[in-house]
């Protein structure tokens, strides 16, 4: 059970985790609701599930891949709520969840990627046993919600895995006084040195708002302001730039991070919370990416973020630090997390251990005005979750043209495609939004490729200039939708290699075969040496970092064991310094 803080950058000091043992129930008849088991101490047929781990994993003690799409969870709990407002939180459950306090309904969420929160002062009594139910509704065979690598088929193939149903990620409560911050926007500007931060508090009556701002334990910036309003804004200067080079900019290089303390006080401290950003800018010029306006070569892997016995969910925080860390112990300074929204705390340890991350929405396989909402709807709270983590430097709302497959003879999916670019852009100026990775681009800030040619020859001679980039097609696929022409965006290849190479006792398939060690090792230098020669690519990301269920084209094997040494990779992979 993970037992760290889930919301990093909105911490505060007093919680309560809700994972662990959970009474667990199928409702295959849809009888639960009617029955109102949401009243029940004991589920019908009720078993034991590990929660935050869906009903598919090992480790959730159910593992069921069978079609049974409406989930029952229950448990009691004491939550002292001294006066205050108590809020129930859920990281993430997969699809539909109704919530049910002591057989009060109070709230609804739908969408399988992301947070939400329920308040539940009203409903509980303080130090006394309160019983929470969860109804999960999710229909495997609903392609027109974002499921990413999620079969709708009960086993995994192809390019697709096991999916994930009901709660996958971390369940907490927390209390909050009357006038709290609800959430921080942080800006930082590394030419003024400075940083813009949005309070959005609820505002139940007039209160000073104190900040601190410190690095490497050092005071860099106080201020104190009294506000009457439910947003406010400021900037904070954060001093001179130290004349010996080290300029405190974050990196993957040099990860440095500030530290924010925030006091509401109306006469005495109502709220205190704490939370860090990093001084980071990632833009273009004349058609060059630049990272802290320096030329800067995007080195990223492939993740997809499965785990062999507990799925899309992380089995530990130690789990996760070990997958940074083995990313960059590769050479890797940046990962494209691929059809999954991680954990906030993933990325809490890619902003302290330096890793560039690439946020792609998790696809949809049908277009439709269902589809469509249900992207825009995910998509918006996922961007507003994670804007402040300077880790992230590229947005990247749709793959492949996965839930727009028409493209060449649909304006209408073409419309949506530039819509979600801009829905992006607006919400978010200040990192780059790759439209639709791999091919088929409209309006886009990077032109990406996937190409898994694997000879050297070929690789080498379709990307030794923009003339012969422009004009290829791997995969079949245009570049440009039609309409659209290129307009000096930087080109990077985002999907290659794909090698597969079986180290252990799993088969499966990958792009091309290596046969041994050695083999492995030539053909993944050949496909980076050809890229890395080009005078046009930008920057590359390798398929992929680790093996998954029939997929054997990783890196490393589902257990994380390197297939060669990462010493070896590590110089294939930083050739081109």
């Amino acid at each position: 059970m993970k037992k760290d803080y889930p919301r990093p950058q909105l911490k505060r000091e007093t919680w309560q985790s809700l994972d662990g043992v959970w009474q667990f129930a199928f409702d295959d008849d849809n009888i639960g609701k009617k029955d109102k088991w949401f009243t029940r101490h004991d589920l019908p047929n009720a078993t034991s599930i590990q929660v935050p781990f869906c009903v598919q994993s090992e480790q959730s003690g159910i593992q069921d891949t069978k079609d049974r799409p409406i989930l029952w969870y229950y448990r009691s709990f004491q939550f002292d709520a001294q006066s205050q407002r108590v809020m129930l939180n859920f990281g993430a459950v997969d699809y539909k969840s109704e919530v049910y306090i002591n057989g009060n309904h109070v709230h609804t969420n739908t969408g399988g990627n992301v947070p939400f929160s329920v308040e539940i002062t009203d409903f509980i009594q303080s130090d006394k046993a309160n019983h929470l139910h969860v109804r999960v509704t999710d229909d495997m065979h609903d392609i027109e919600i974002p499921r990413g690598k999620q079969y709708w088929k009960e086993e995994g193939e192809s390019i697709f895995y096991t999916r994930t149903s009901g709660i996958w990620q971390t369940v907490w409560l927390e209390r909050l006084p009357e006038t709290h911050i609800k959430k921080l926007k942080i800006i930082p500007d590394i030419l003024s040195n400075s940083v813009k931060i949005g309070y959005y508090i609820t505002q139940h009556s007039t209160c000073e708002i104190e900040t601190t701002i410190t690095f490497k334990g050092e005071t860099v910036s106080t201020s104190s302001k009294r506000v009457d309003e439910d947003y406010y804004e400021a900037v904070h200067y954060l001093g001179k730039l130290n004349d010996q080079g080290d300029n405190r900019f974050w990196s993957p290089e040099y990860p440095h991070l500030y530290d924010v303390s925030i006091r509401l006080k109306n006469g005495k401290t109502t709220d205190h919370v704490t939370s860090y950003f990093g001084m980071r800018k990632i833009s273009i010029e004349n058609g060059q990416v630049m990272l802290n306006n320096r030329p800067y070569m995007m080195r990223l892997v492939l993740d997809q973020g499965y785990y062999p016995k507990t799925l899309m969910t992380a089995p530990s925080d130690e789990a996760l630090i070990q997958d940074i860390k083995l990313t960059k112990a590769m050479g890797f300074n940046g990962v494209r997390k691929h059809q999954k929204i991680e954990e906030e705390r993933y990325l809490y340890y890619a902003d302290h251990y330096g890793l560039l991350v690439w946020e792609e929405m998790p696809s949809v396989y049908k277009f439709s005005s269902k589809s469509m909402r249900n992207l825009i709807h995910e998509w918006s709270r996922v961007i507003e979750r994670d804007y402040n983590h300077p880790s992230i430097v590229a947005w990247v709302p749709i793959n492949e043209s996965w839930g727009v497959p028409n493209l060449i003879s649909s304006q209408r999916e073409v419309h949506f495609l530039e819509s979600m670019y801009h829905l992006t852009k607006a919400k978010d100026d200040t990192r780059l939004v790759v439209s639709n990775d791999g091919w088929e681009h409209g309006s886009t800030d990077l032109l990406t490729i996937h190409d898994y040619a694997a000879d050297y020859d070929e690789l080498k001679a379709r990307y030794q200039s923009l003339d012969t980039t422009l004009s290829s097609m791997p995969g079949n696929r245009m570049l440009l939708n039609k309409g659209f022409a290129y307009q000096g965006a930087p080109i990077l290849i985002t999907e290659f290699g794909g090698i597969s190479f079986q180290n252990g006792n799993q088969e499966g398939w990958g792009y091309s075969n290596a046969t041994n060690g050695k083999d492995f090792e030539a053909r993944l230098k050949a496909v980076f040496d050809a890229l890395y020669e080009s005078p046009i690519v930008q920057g590359v990301c390798y398929t992929q970092l680790t093996d998954i269920e029939q997929e054997i084209n990783g890196l490393l094997t589902e257990t994380r064991e390197p297939k060669i040494p990462l010493e070896t990779i590590k110089k294939i992979v930083e050739n081109h310094t």
